[in-house]
Formats: structure tokens, C-alpha cells, sequence
């Protein structure tokens, strides 16, 4: 047995919290970089805090996904203004911009030097600039992950950089600041929290620390998404899916993801999908047939008893079965009315390209049996 763990230097969970980042950041720097998400009124506080603390800030609003050229402008203007930390605060999109734009003023260069399958490939040799992330949803778990995923409307896909020397200085995670996402951002994001508990739990590099973090993931969404997504009031259901999202992100960082992740690249690149919602669509699809993928071509396979496994976690039941799982899934993913994805413009004319790009896609590399581009086509018509 061999595995690694690597993870944020530093992780701060608690109701509040987030009024520590302005001393935390002006021991990292004196020019910060402020990223935020497509509400910047939500960083209010923030910058208060940051401007009675005396330090002279730079704001860079990222209102959609973020694409190669808006983080090559972040990053222009924060090496003009000679910005030494960075804060990231807001979604998954946010995030993702502010761990891009801290990796590329230390290392130099632009994003297509560094970016997988569309880019150059060139590995980061410098650790980034001290990062602060600060979430404001429950979902992506992208405060203590090793990388970031950018837009390329050129090349119509998704794509990251990656690399150990990504991972944030310190991740604040602060429920709090999820109290007033309406039901859809909360039940999106609360999938692919889910989605990322499930898809390292049965991933190729699956270890013990992961396992162990993935399964309180799993219960923690389990008991408390269906019920954040009800009553966003719930401050008990809030706080057990922000632990969820940090699980997920933990637990992908180190072990890797499965076919509903090597989709969602491609498919996110390809339409205006959120990512959340991609993921939940095609996560009990995924689960369905892998699980019968297993049982016709490696019967023998030891991940099959962690399905069932799995479903025992979702359901509280000691006799469910891997089957049991996924109609479980399947009830949530309906009762939080995640939209098919035609809805987003997909038709069957694109399958071809999707299930190509997918196959490329190194989420999918991780799922623990290989998916022919029949399967695959099978489950985006299942989507549908």
C-alpha cells in the first residue's frame, strides 16, 4: 500500500470565521488580492475587515466559470499592482480563479502554459502566492484542492491546472456564509458535494484516509442536504454540508474522481450547464452502470462491496444493496429537481463529441472500471 494526502497548511471551520481572514492575510501580505464571486456585495465584510486592518486592497470579480483569458487579466492586474496574497472568496468559480491567477504570479507565463489536454502541460515548480479561500457555497469543496478548472470557450471543453503547489495557504470555512443561497444553488452544489464523497469512495486510488473522510461526507449529506435545500434556515443542515463540501474536496484531491466528473468537463465546456447540476444529473446513472459494468466484467471486484457499502451510508439501512443506493440517489436528485440536460441546449447530435472529450478527461481515468463509449453514450441518453 502507497498513497499520499496533501491539503490546505491550514483549515479553519466555524460559524465566523470568516472575520479572521483579515489578520490571517495580513500576516501573508500587505497587498492583497481580493477575487470574488458574481455577488461582490457578499465580500462587504470582508473588505471592512481587510481596510481596518490597513491594508490597500485590489477587488477582481469573476461573474460566471472562469475562462483562460479573465484569470490571464486577474493575473495582469494584480502583478501591475504588485498584489503578494491573494483571498478568494465565493464559489466554486471563484475559488478556482483566485488558486489559478496565485499559481501564475508566482510561476509567470499564462494559463494555456500550464493547462491539461488544451494546453502546453508545463508542470508549476513554484509554490503560488499565499492563498486565502474562503467559500460561499457548500458544494465544490475547492478551498483545500490541488487545482483549478478554466474555461476555454476557443476549444469549447474545461480544463485544469494542477499541482500539489496549488493548494491554498488556509481555507476559512464558515457556514454562515451559506445561510442564504437559494434552494437551486444549494441543492447543486449540495450534489456534487455528494457526488464527491461517492466518486473517491470507488475511485482507482481510493486509500484509507480518504475512505475514512468520504464516509462522513456521506452521512453528513445524507441526513442534511434534502433538509438545507427545505429550510435554508437550518443552521444544523448548513454546518453538516459545508463539513460535507470540505470532505468531498479532501477526499477528490486524493484520490481522484469517476465518470460523472469526466463528463462534466466536457459537457460544462460545451453549454451554459452549472457545474453542480451536471454532476447531480449523472451521478445515479453513473452508479447504475457502473455497478452492472462491475458485475458482467469483473464480478470478482472489490468495489462492488463498497456500493453496497454506500447505500448502507445514504440509507441508514443495514441490508441495502448497491441498487438500493442509487434508486436513493435517483429520489434525491428528483425531489431536489435538478434539471435534465437538455435543458441546457445538449442534443443527441453531441454525443460523439461529449463521450470523446470525456474519455480524455483525467476524472475519468479514476473511475474504478473502464466505461466503453457505448456505456457512456447510454447514460448521456439516459440524461437527457
Amino acid at each position: 500500500m502507497r498513497f499520499e494526502f496533501a491539503t490546505a497548511t491550514r483549515i479553519v471551520f466555524g460559524p465566523g470565521t470568516v472575520s479572521e481572514a483579515a489578520p490571517m492575510a495580513m500576516a501573508l501580505g500587505q497587498r492583497p488580492l481580493v477575487v470574488m464571486g458574481r455577488e461582490p456585495s457578499r465580500a462587504a465584510s470582508l473588505l471592512d475587515g481587510l481596510a481596518s486592518h490597513g491594508l490597500e486592497t485590489l477587488t477582481f470579480a469573476v461573474a460566471g466559470e472562469p475562462t483562460v483569458g479573465r484569470v490571464a487579466e486577474g493575473t495582469a492586474l494584480a502583478r501591475a499592482a504588485g498584489c503578494d496574497v491573494v483571498i478568494a472568496m465565493g464559489g466554486g468559480s471563484a475559488l478556482d480563479a483566485g488558486k489559478a491567477i496565485a499559481s501564475l504570479l508566482a510561476n509567470g507565463g499564462e494559463p494555456l502554459d500550464y493547462l491539461e489536454v488544451i494546453g502546453r502541460g508545463q508542470p508549476i515548480t513554484r509554490p503560488s502566492l499565499p492563498l486565502v479561500a474562503i467559500p460561499t457555497t457548500a458544494g465544490t469543496g475547492t478551498e483545500v484542492t490541488r487545482n483549478a478548472v478554466l474555461g476555454s470557450p476557443e476549444h469549447g471543453v474545461k480544463a485544469s491546472l494542477r499541482s500539489p503547489l496549488m493548494l491554498p495557504t488556509v481555507a476559512i470555512v464558515d457556514p454562515e456564509l451559506t445561510y442564504n443561497l437559494p434552494p437551486a444553488i444549494t441543492a447543486s452544489t449540495g450534489l456534487d458535494a455528494l457526488t464527491q464523497c461517492i466518486e473517491p469512495f470507488v475511485a482507482r486510488k481510493a486509500n484509507p484516509l480518504t475512505d475514512a473522510v468520504a464516509r462522513e461526507g456521506m452521512v453528513r449529506a445524507a441526513r442534511s442536504l434534502r433538509r438545507a435545500y427545505e429550510n435554508g434556515a437550518d443552521m444544523g443542515a448548513r454546518e453538516d454540508m459545508a463539513v460535507a463540501s470540505l470532505m468531498g474536496g479532501l477526499s477528490l484531491a486524493n484520490a481522484g474522481l469517476g465518470a460523472a466528473h469526466g463528463f462534466a468537463g466536457p459537457i460544462g465546456g460545451m453549454f451554459p450547464a452549472p457545474h453542480g447540476a451536471i454532476c447531480a444529473r449523472l451521478l445515479p446513472l453513473v452508479m447504475a452502470t457502473n455497478v452492472a459494468a462491475l458485475q458482467a466484467r469483473e464480478p470478482g471486484a472489490a468495489v462492488l462491496a463498497r456500493y453496497d457499502e454506500i447505500a448502507r451510508l445514504l440509507t441508514g439501512r443495514p441490508d441495502a444493496t448497491a441498487a438500493d443506493g442509487v434508486q436513493w440517489v435517483e429520489e434525491l436528485v428528483a425531489a431536489l429537481h435538478i434539471p435534465a440536460l437538455g435543458t441546457y441546449g445538449v442534443a443527441e447530435t453531441d454525443f460523439p463529441q461529449i463521450v470523446a472529450n470525456s474519455q480524455l478527461a483525467s476524472s475519468m481515468q479514476g473511475n474504478p472500471i473502464r466505461l466503453s463509449d457505448g456505456e457512456l453514450t447510454a447514460i448521456l441518453s439516459e440524461a437527457l
